[in-house]
């Protein structure tokens, strides 16, 4: 059953909350947090967006701590990390005034070719329910500018995620390496607590033709000689309903890549190196396990396009904390 909700979005009035089984210390009190802010608020915990199907999951306003610990950030380095790929990684206090939607999913192949009429995807063959792919972060700008025309709504409505935001709702309240736990690194491509979260380098194997050539990859959780992306939404979800935070793509965010700021920071927009690059999170399908973390950053020119990028959308709220 859904109900209207606004000009764009429509109440996905039988949606539920997520289990929160097997997932990681602090998971309990975000979804509370989220229940809370949906009863506050009066906003529907779930919606879509009329045209385009895109389902969205509230996320609470509210402050956590950003980046990885040194513990977690001395495990990746024995696990083949350079230092200097964790130090970007820097904790510090964040808080964000504002609720807002996120993507229940990242935006499947089926949602892309309906907004642009193309599909760039190197795996087509995965489905039209997996994930866009090979799009570049000005790519993602002209799909949310023709995103806002269908569903009649101003520019700005929907966006990516700004890096904080990503973060916030990866972690949904946890503090560990993964929202169901910590990390424990068994080899270059077999972190188990992966498995029920994640498509990563360890899982990751296909059947479909195009697939990319896994033969040679070291120490894999399960063998596979073919591997590519999944069907979003077929892990384990974390405590806010959000699936394939960690995994399966990266998703670009709004953002210039740089330097943590120092201290604690409200609302953060990223870094002020203006036309560098370009902030993307979540690791993927073609990832080492020491990759597949809430803390992992990377940032890339804007121009890049890779058959593991995609992207995930936030849908803003006109909310208050």
């Amino acid at each position: 059953m859904a109900a209207s909700f606004t000009e764009d979005l429509i109440c996905v009035s039988n949606a539920k909350y997520a289990p929160l089984d097997g997932l990681a210390p602090g998971s309990y009190e975000a979804q509370q947090k989220q229940r809370d802010t949906v009863e506050r608020l009066g906003f529907p915990l779930e919606v879509e967006s009329k045209n385009t199907e895109i389902v969205f999951r509230l996320i609470p306003s509210g402050s956590f701590c950003m980046g990885s610990t040194t513990a977690e950030q001395d495990m990746c380095v024995k696990a083949g990390a350079r230092r200097e790929w964790v130090n970007v990684e820097t904790q510090h206090h964040v808080t964000l005034t504002k609720s807002f939607y996120c993507g229940k999913y990242e935006i499947t192949q089926t949602q892309w070719e309906f907004v642009m009429e193309n599909n760039p995807s190197n795996f087509k063959n995965a489905g039209k329910d997996a994930p866009v792919e090979q799009i570049s972060w000005y790519d993602c700008q002209e799909f949310i500018r023709k995103l806002c025309q269908k569903e009649g709504v101003s520019e700005g409505t929907y966006r990516l995620l700004t890096e904080a935001e990503w973060e916030c709702a990866c972690r949904a309240g946890t503090s560990t390496a993964l929202y169901n736990g910590d990390l424990l690194i068994k080899g270059q491509n077999n972190g188990p607590a992966l498995d029920p979260i994640a498509w990563y380098g360890g899982n990751c194997g296909v059947e479909y033709s195009g697939g990319y050539d896994s033969s040679d990859w070291k120490e894999k959780q399960y063998n596979h000689q073919r591997a590519g992306t999944h069907i979003v939404g077929t892990k384990q979800p974390n405590a806010y309903g959000l699936y394939d935070m960690i995994g399966n793509v990266w998703e670009w965010c709004q953002d210039f890549y740089g330097t943590y700021p120092i201290g604690s920071t409200t609302d953060p927009s990223g870094s002020d190196l203006v036309g560098v690059s370009r902030v993307f999170r979540g690791s993927s399908w073609f990832n080492y396990a020491r990759n597949a973390r809430s803390a992992n950053r990377n940032g890339r020119p804007p121009e890049l396009r890779r058959h593991a990028l995609g992207l995930r959308l936030a849908r803003i709220t006109t909310s208050d904390t």
